[in-house]
């Protein structure tokens, strides 16, 4: 089954093309990125894997747009895969937030997209921007299936006692704020490609996942399971990240904005644009910058990372003491697959647990999938490489066949 995988932003989109024969056996045929979508000039991006890169600067006016330049591109004669749009026999989306409406994938039909839409006021930044790619291909192929694979679904398991707030509980029941966790598609992923290179069993087993980026999360996964996760009613909560704060007293939050005669909007940017890494160094959002910095004396560029691990660390103990145990923890993600130095810092704390910690497994691992510990260790460490679109492709077909 040819599969089009969309995850698209505001202002970009992200693209595969993937020969789906099952599970296991799959093919990426191509893949890529549009960017800048509504500005003067947009940029596409297009790789097929043993050919050289395509980049194109052009006016890409909206996403209807945007992908239609993607499917010209897919089904070009020079720097195409496809022998013409009849291949393509399924579609699936990204969509950032599912609320407590959706606890699994879905093929989008009228309700669905009722459903996204109802999100939309917990999700402003990403749903609407999911929906304009789903509505696009709804114009441009209208006869092919769509499935709308949701970030926040593999946290739907998460325990009452988890996933809410102590705040009145009629702000849960009016406006349902509570913690929904994000990465979902990324730690179901990873859990189970972890425990299959470490020889556990995931329904028999107590994991932390690790997704580590300028964006990042970490969740508690007992016997295949999220039961709690960092990020909350937004990815704002949390660890540090490159320009989000993480965990933070509201206190402070209200103190500043009279401080700072900040509005909602302000406050929202200075939380989730100008904090985290950015904000803590003054240099950059990009953990790369600030191991630069910190190696060449910056204190504050050291004290972002003390922190970033710091704040990690606290969430796997915490994680390990509510599943009363820890098998494994797993690292992925831009940093968790890319940065030996952090992994090293995190795990080394866990000896405690029983993690016998291999340096020499861990030194210059990058985008590899490895077991960091030796083979006598309690408790096993591992990096292993996330893969979001192949399991959009796989609810994506799972779906697509159950209605044939």
């Amino acid at each position: 089954m040819i599969i089009l995988v969309l995850n698209c932003g505001s202002s970009s989109l992200k693209y595969q093309v993937l020969d789906m024969k099952n599970d296991a056996d799959y093919s990426l045929l191509a893949k890529g990125l549009v960017e800048r979508i509504g500005m003067e000039t947009g940029i596409v991006s297009h790789r097929v894997p043993g050919k050289e890169k395509y980049e194109v600067e052009m006016p890409v006016a909206d996403h209807t747009a945007g992908i239609k330049a993607v499917l010209n591109l897919v089904c070009d004669k020079e720097r195409g895969v496809l022998s013409s749009l009849e291949q393509i026999q399924a579609v699936g989306h990204r969509v950032a937030h599912g609320g407590e409406l959706f606890v699994s994938s879905k093929l989008v039909d009228e309700q669905v997209i009722k459903g996204i839409e109802k999100c939309c006021e917990i999700a402003p930044l990403h749903n609407p921007a999911n929906l304009l790619g789903i509505r696009a291909i709804s114009t441009l192929l209208p006869s092919v299936p769509q499935v709308a694979v949701f970030d926040t679904s593999f946290h739907q398991t998460m325990p009452a006692y988890a996933y809410s707030y102590a705040i009145p509980y009629e702000y849960y029941e009016k406006y349902a704020i509570r913690r929904y966790g994000f990465h979902g598609t990324s730690h179901k992923f990873v859990a189970a490609k972890a425990c299959a290179l470490a020889g556990l069993d995931i329904n028999n087993s107590k994991v932390v996942t690790c997704h580590l980026g300028n964006g990042g999360s970490v969740t508690a996964v007992h016997n295949g399971k999220s039961v709690d996760t960092s990020m909350g009613f937004t990815p704002v909560e949390g660890i540090v990240m490159g320009t989000r704060c993480g965990n933070l007293d509201v206190g402070a939050v209200t103190f500043i904005q009279e401080k700072e005669n900040l509005d909602a909007h302000q406050t929202n940017l200075l939380l989730n644009k100008k904090s985290g890494f950015l904000g803590i160094s003054g240099v950059s959002s990009d953990m790369r910058d600030i191991e630069n910095a910190a190696a060449e004396g910056n204190k504050r560029a050291q004290l972002a990372l003390d922190m970033f691990k710091y704040s990690v660390v606290k969430y796997i103990g915490a994680y390990a003491a509510a599943m009363e145990g820890l098998d494994m923890i797993v690292f992925t993600g831009g940093i968790g697959e890319n940065d030996p130095v952090t992994r090293r810092d995190v795990a080394k704390k866990f000896g405690f647990l029983g993690v016998e910690f291999d340096d020499n497994a861990n030194d210059g691992v990058r985008g590899k999938d490895v077991i960091l510990t030796k083979p006598g260790s309690k408790v096993k460490v591992v990096t292993v490489t996330t893969n979001e679109e192949l399991v959009i492709a796989r609810d994506t077909m799972a779906l697509v066949n159950v209605k044939k």
